[in-house]
């Protein structure tokens, strides 16, 4: 089953918050330029990449100098809109380093709710593929609530992947795999290579949200899951702390857990 990974040729790779700042809200540069290195790798090797990063609001928040993620939708849209201006600078300079060219995108539920705008938005993404540029996709959450809705990218990487017609996507988080019970309150927790179906006793394993800054949790990656097995593409949940994950994925390698057939 890892085997086939190998034929993968569009993937997604989804980076949450936890994984390119600190816990105290700051960007965690070197962690940043590993992932250019490797999605920049991979597409060396032919691959079609797409990264759908989260971290705006808490990138921007930090940049505004508050304490913690905001609650009040307004003040989210103002930090997003700062933290977006940071992100993609940051990525640029990085894929810069590796002749990489990105693109940013920014949906809403729009972008995806009517046919035309949805035809729209997918040959966006299968033009820059085809010319070699990698998409770097978040929502749009200066004009938009989607993250309030979805619950953080997890969903969105996972529609993403649905809207090109994706082989694999890779959900990189500050926990390495799915256990079947939380790790970081039971030392004795076993990892769960490979999931074929999600079940409820599936769902139950999921704990709770990541970092301070950060919304996400396992019970969102096994949406996304859901979202993925609907439309035959493959996901595996592997860590973020260290992005060289990404091409141990993609050669087969046994980390993290792989969902799907």
């Amino acid at each position: 089953m890892r085997e086939t990974l190998k034929d993968c040729k569009r993937i997604v790779v989804k980076v949450g918050t936890s994984t390119i700042t600190y816990p105290n809200g700051k960007l965690n540069l070197k962690r940043i330029d590993s992932l250019a290195w490797m999605l920049s790798d991979l597409a060396n090797r032919g691959k079609e990449v797409v990264l759908v990063t989260s971290g705006a609001i808490g990138v921007g928040a930090v940049r505004m100098n508050m304490k913690e993620r905001p609650t009040i939708v307004r003040e989210k849209q103002a930090a997003a809109a700062v933290g977006q201006a940071v992100l993609m600078q940051i990525y640029q300079n990085f894929f810069n380093q590796y002749n990489r060219t990105v693109a940013q995108i920014l949906l809403t539920k729009e972008e995806v709710g009517t046919e035309e705008r949805t035809t729209n938005t997918t040959n966006t993404f299968r033009t820059l593929l085809e010319m070699g540029i990698i998409p770097i996709v978040n929502a749009n959450d200066t004009i938009s609530t989607w993250e309030i809705e979805f619950s953080d990218n997890d969903r969105l990487s996972a529609l993403v992947a649905g809207l090109i017609d994706a082989d694999l996507l890779i959900l990189l988080t500050d926990i390495d795999a799915l256990y079947d019970k939380n790790p970081k309150l039971h030392p004795d927790a076993k990892r769960i290579s490979y999931v074929e179906k999600i079940t409820p006793e599936i769902e139950a394993m999921a704990g709770e949200k990541g970092s301070t800054f950060s919304v996400g949790g396992m019970q969102t990656k096994l949406e996304a899951g859901k979202m993925c097995e609907a439309n035959g593409i493959r996901m595996v949940i592997a860590s973020g702390e260290e992005p060289e994950s990404i091409l141990s994925v993609v050669e087969g390698k046994d980390i993290g857990t792989l969902f799907g057939k």
